[in-house]
């Protein structure tokens, strides 16, 4: 019999091809899914009694030759009627109107609407069927060779089930190489609830009657089936059936190449208000988040659908590894339909309070070992914080802090143990932190001795979350341990007093500054400070606003502007030092002489220009004449010229003084600002001055 595929187009088949050609592998998907389905639905039957035949060997076969592959299976088959129902009855509008409505995602068209089978033509130019109905109709034959007509006949198979025999084109022959129809098999069939076959495989097994020159069983290489998938997957299975090793077994399973053990996992199972299980496992997650976060393998009923879950499970997730099924979440589904779909929603909501919850009970069940893990769970917990403003509610509860000590407390532990000493003037408590213990030492140990307590925010987005925990945090706030020097990191109303005069505490910046190294995108401002005798003779801090926005810039997008700026550092020269006190008046000592002169005139200047701004102040802006308006300016040009001369000698005494010279370089080595050969001349300097 010959007839014509019910489709009001003139050849649909081209149609599908074309558009589905990005996605072409995944015909092997539908058809092995299709023989899956007729085992399964055989297995149905014979369950219910309305098959009392043998089911017998139910494996389903890929095979490859020169020119075809063909897909076996041992189901329920079709007859005549059931052919002309399923394979030839495709009802589409038009190809215009086909092509328009499901133009958003290609893989649309397969599985919506029974064109699983149709799928074949997108890499053959002819494909048979030979099936027989597990009843007493006879066997049949169809062959279509991508257009409309089709030949339908009485076919030879004796056996029940079905072959689809895919003649390929010359443009797919990468699908007669086996190699190629393995790797597309492990990809979307690997858990699929059949066994199926693809060729054989190699193994070696024991002698029972030849021994080796040891009197050992001989080793024989022979030949098996190659049974290419697990048909029952630990997440089909009860949590009470599976011990601690079978999850790891499974874990590697799902990551051959992935030798860490995870740390623990969830395995979801839920039936109403919709079917979902699976297992998501928490890998260890270091300091840096991985750009391909596609670990989550999202199935259906078995079937490999995506391995891109973002629209499924919130973006935080998307750090866990793990196996999603749920016949809820259609096989072949846009980006659009995922983002709008309620039953996707749910399923989403779900998973984040399964996850919450294991986590929380994991906290309060061994809190020690909660601890021990959270190096490896900070960063997707963090990320969750940020993201997630559920998960912030819940996780606020076992989310941690680690101090500069190794040591752990919740948010509202340590509130409790700084909030009476690390509360500043203003009444906010203040979150001291490091983000290099080593390179911070100084500051870290200035403010422990302080009494002060530091947590350790090392990591890729501490930045941001120290923005979160201030907006949720009251009369909080987080400030870097070398923002500031220690008296003002928590200003208190007893914060220390400047003892030196301005004009001293001037001349003493110039002599530093002049001798601070230029360009290299950094900027230095100095200033003095009274801090003891036994605080740091010259310290360098950096602003924490300044510093947070230059972190932020690294991690989000439109915060650019800030990364191009030049890093600026203030250099506060402690006035009670001895050192900072012998260069002060070893200065005045060697430079009065020069000095004397520049002063006076400067003192002149500065009161010459006092008297013009106060007569101008009395006139109003339109009574003041230009003459007058020129010589203010004058007198500041004039009183700019002798500070630089003032500043010249300064830097002239500077640049032969080694001392300051030491104590610029032991401050910039200190906070890793020491290089090149600005680091070779300290050293040189260092020798010379222990000889």
């Amino acid at each position: 019999m010959k007839g014509n595929i019910n489709v009001q187009t003139e050849n649909i088949f081209p149609v599908i091809k074309k558009f589905l050609y990005s996605d072409h592998e995944i015909f092997l998907r539908e058809l092995v899914s299709n023989a899956v389905d007729a085992t399964q639905k055989l297995k149905a039957l014979a369950s219910m009694g309305q098959f009392k035949g043998e089911l017998g060997d139910t494996t389903i076969e890929v095979k490859v030759d020169k020119k075809t592959v063909t897909i076996s299976d041992h189901g329920i088959g079709m007859t005549a009627d059931e052919i002309e129902k399923y394979i030839n009855q495709i009802a589409f509008s038009g190809a215009e109107d086909f092509l328009a409505k499901y133009k958003d995602s290609a893989e649309n068209l397969i599985g919506h609407f029974g064109l699983g089978f149709y799928s074949a033509f997108m890499v053959s130019d002819k494909v048979e069927i030979e099936t027989k109905s597990y009843t007493d109709a006879p066997a049949q034959h169809w062959e279509c060779d991508g257009s409309p007509e089709y030949t339908l006949r009485e076919g030879k198979r004796t056996e029940r089930g079905t072959d689809i025999v895919l003649h390929i084109s010359d443009d797919c022959k990468e699908f007669l190489e086996e190699r190629r129809l393995l790797e597309l098999l492990q990809k979307y069939c690997r858990f699929m609830p059949v066994a199926i076959r693809c060729g054989d495989e190699t193994y070696w097994e024991d002698s029972e009657t030849e021994k080796d020159k040891d009197g050992n069983p001989k080793r024989e290489e022979k030949q098996r089936p190659r049974i290419v998938n697990n048909t029952d997957p630990a997440w089909k299975k009860r949590p009470t059936e599976l011990t601690d090793e079978d999850y790891r077994k499974f874990y590697h399973e799902l990551y051959p190449m992935n030798f860490e053990e995870p740390l623990f996992q969830i395995h979801l199972n839920v039936d109403y208000p919709f079917n979902l299980t699976g297992i998501l496992y928490f890998p260890k997650v270091r300091k840096t988040i991985d750009p391909n976060r596609n670990k989550i393998q999202l199935y259906c009923n078995q079937v490999f659908v995506t391995n891109q879950v973002e629209n499924i499970v919130p973006d935080f997730l998307t750090l866990l590894h793990g196996v999603i099924d749920s016949p809820d979440i259609p096989l072949n589904v846009s980006r659009s339909y995922l983002q709008s779909d309620q039953n996707v929603k749910k399923i989403s909501k779900y998973i984040t309070k399964k996850v919450s919850d294991r986590l929380a009970a994991i906290f309060k069940e061994d809190r020690k070992g909660y601890e021990e893990k959270w190096d490896d769970l900070k960063l997707f917990i963090n990320y969750g914080l940020l993201s997630e403003e559920d998960f912030y509610e819940k996780a606020k509860d076992f989310a941690l802090f680690k101090d500069t000590e190794g040591k752990y407390f919740t948010f509202e532990d340590y509130q409790n143990i700084i909030k009476t000493n690390q509360e500043d003037k203003d009444k906010n408590i203040v979150y001291l932190y490091a983000t290099d213990k080593e390179e911070q030492y100084s500051y870290i140990e200035a403010a422990r001795n302080k009494g002060y307590s530091v947590l350790m925010m090392d990591g890729q987005l501490d930045s941001a979350l120290i923005g979160l925990l201030e907006q949720k945090f009251e009369k909080s706030r987080f400030t870097r341990v070398d923002a500031d020097i220690i008296d003002r990191l928590i200003a208190k109303n007893d914060s220390p007093v400047n003892t030196l005069d301005e004009a001293d505490g001037q001349n003493l910046s110039d002599i530093f500054a002049s001798q601070l190294p230029k360009g290299e995108k950094r900027e230095f401002h100095v200033e003095t400070q009274a801090m003891g005798e036994q605080g740091d003779a010259v310290t360098i801090i950096q602003s924490e606003y300044m510093r947070r926005m230059k972190d932020l810039s690294k991690i989000q997008q439109g915060m650019s502007f800030y990364g191009q700026m030049p890093d600026m550092f203030t250099v506060v020269l402690n006035s009670d030092h001895p050192p900072i006190k012998q260069i002060l008046d070893d200065s005045k000592a060697q430079t009065s002489e020069e000095m004397k002169p520049v002063e006076a005139e400067l003192k002149g200047l500065k009161a010459r220009q006092a008297v013009l701004r106060d007569q101008q102040n009395k006139k109003k802006a339109e009574e003041v004449t230009q003459e007058e308006k020129d010589e203010l300016t004058k007198c500041g040009t004039d009183i700019a010229e002798e500070e630089k001369k003032k500043t010249d000698i300064l830097s002239a005494y500077a640049t032969k003084n080694p001392i300051v010279h030491q104590l610029i370089d032991l401050a910039l080595l200190q906070n890793g600002l020491l290089k090149g050969e600005n680091l070779m001349k300290f050293i040189k300097r260092s020798v010379d001055l222990i000889k």
